[in-house]
């Protein structure tokens, strides 16, 4: 159950961030934490990569986020079983006290990112407070709903990015920064390496002063949502089917200083399951300009990155080689895109590929039987020179594009960025009690 813990703040107009008793992995009980991880849920490749992490540990979590059934409800219903089982015997364990944690992320490349996780309150507010950027599937909310409704657990924080205060010449912190960063100091409750390279810790944060110190910090503050928006419209759902109080009142979120921690920004791919490449390629004869690159893939996407500075641009592959197109017909543009958006939108290269290449030119229905959103650059184009389909690889938004977009309102196409690194699923859960 959420608990304010000892110290109370009163809510401000922001972020009203409380510690919770998280439930962790026993370390006795499994493989190793490594092992029991997983990328969030709409980010494993399947069937490939859940195969994969089912096989690297039988505690894995994507067990209970990705269950594996012939039904939905026989899948929901399998979740909060395993959940149940790994409860009662010990697998996963609650920790003794409420706390805050801070979580922090280090690539071998120097990246390094720490954040708060704790349990966000949900009110009639939250729509000033959390700004989405991107669309959400109905289809998609409804079936997380119905997974926390079984399971009444939230299995995986959301990320959200807020801007603290700026960093001092010295560096020093101040705020919900500093306690961070001090506690980062301390032996950590947990750390691991998983498979992609990134070591994990994380700490527990319980003192009442620090509590009152992060909480006061934050409550004037507002935040992006960077990854997680079908779970936070998952959290607004379950939040108005319940009675206030009630422990959905508030939902599982990592929140990134990035004042501090600047994300990276990626782009998301598409791989278009039912249109073949030089069906795609011949379509675009008369509106774009199509130049055929026989280039590795990282020097396509250096190419794409170029021509992307200059104007909407994309990268098709499927047939070994890559397809630069780019310089769309400004006439097609006028016909196809809605001028009833700020102009940062209509020029976006997510508004361009669904109004007028996907919904116009290829006339291809936005769902999963037609359309695959990956992350992975190689698995995308792997994935369409073996099934015959187009992948479309895509540049990435700058995260400026974003955070204004959302202040005024204004969605972008659904999976139009992917901010990360993203946190690990598995390393802090948090249980919904009556």
């Amino acid at each position: 159950m959420t608990m304010a813990g000892p110290a109370e703040v009163t809510a401000g107009t922001g972020l009203d961030l409380s510690p919770f008793r998280g439930l962790r992995y026993v370390p006795g009980r499994v493989g190793s934490l490594a092992a029991v991880t997983s990328p969030p849920y709409d980010v494993v490749v399947r069937p490939d990569g859940l195969l994969h992490l089912e096989s690297a540990d039988p505690h894995n979590i994507v067990r209970l986020i990705l269950p594996q059934a012939d039904t939905p409800a026989a899948r929901n219903a399998q979740a909060a079983d395993t959940l149940r089982r790994w409860l009662s015997s010990g697998v996963l364990s609650p920790d003794a006290e409420p706390a805050l944690y801070v979580y922090e992320q280090r690539s071998d490349d120097g990246m390094l990112q720490r954040g708060l996780i704790g349990a966000l309150r949900l009110s009639d507010a939250s729509e000033g407070v959390v700004l989405p950027h991107e669309d959400v599937m109905p289809e998609v909310v409804a079936d997380r709903a119905d997974l926390m409704r079984a399971t009444r657990a939230n299995l995986e924080p959301l990320l959200l990015t807020y801007r603290g205060d700026t960093p001092a010449g010295n560096g020093s912190a101040s705020g919900a920064a500093a306690v961070v960063e001090r506690t980062a100091e301390r032996p950590p409750l947990l750390r691991t390496v998983t498979e992609d390279g990134y070591s994990h810790r994380l700490w527990a944060v319980t003192d009442p002063a620090d509590t009152v110190r992060i909480r006061t910090d934050l409550r004037h503050r507002q935040a992006l949502i960077a990854d997680g928006h079908h779970r936070w419209a998952t959290y607004l759902r379950l939040r108005a089917e319940h009675g206030s109080p009630s422990p959905w009142d508030h939902g599982l979120v990592l929140l990134v200083d990035t004042a501090r921690y600047p994300l990276r920004v990626r782009a998301i791919h598409r791989l278009l399951h039912r249109l073949p490449l030089p069906k795609a390629l011949a379509a675009l004869e008369d509106s774009f300009r199509v130049r055929r690159l026989e280039v590795p893939l990282p020097e396509a996407m250096e190419r794409l990155a170029a021509a992307a500075e200059k104007g909407n641009a994309f990268l098709l592959a499927g047939d070994g080689a890559f397809h630069l197109v780019d310089r769309p017909d400004p006439g097609l543009l006028a016909r196809t895109v809605p001028a009833d958006r700020p102009e940062a939108w209509r020029t976006l290269d997510a508004t361009v590929l669904h109004a007028t290449l996907l919904d116009h030119v290829w006339q291809i229905p936005d769902v999963p039987g037609h359309i695959a959103y990956i992350h992975d650059t190689a698995a995308t184009v792997e994935k369409a020179e073996r099934d015959g389909g187009t992948a479309v690889l895509m540049h990435p938004v700058h995260e400026e594009v974003v955070r204004e977009l959302a202040s005024q309102g204004v969605r972008m196409p659904r999976k139009s960025t992917s901010f990360g690194p993203k946190p690990a699923t598995g390393l802090v859960l948090r249980a919904l009690e009556s």
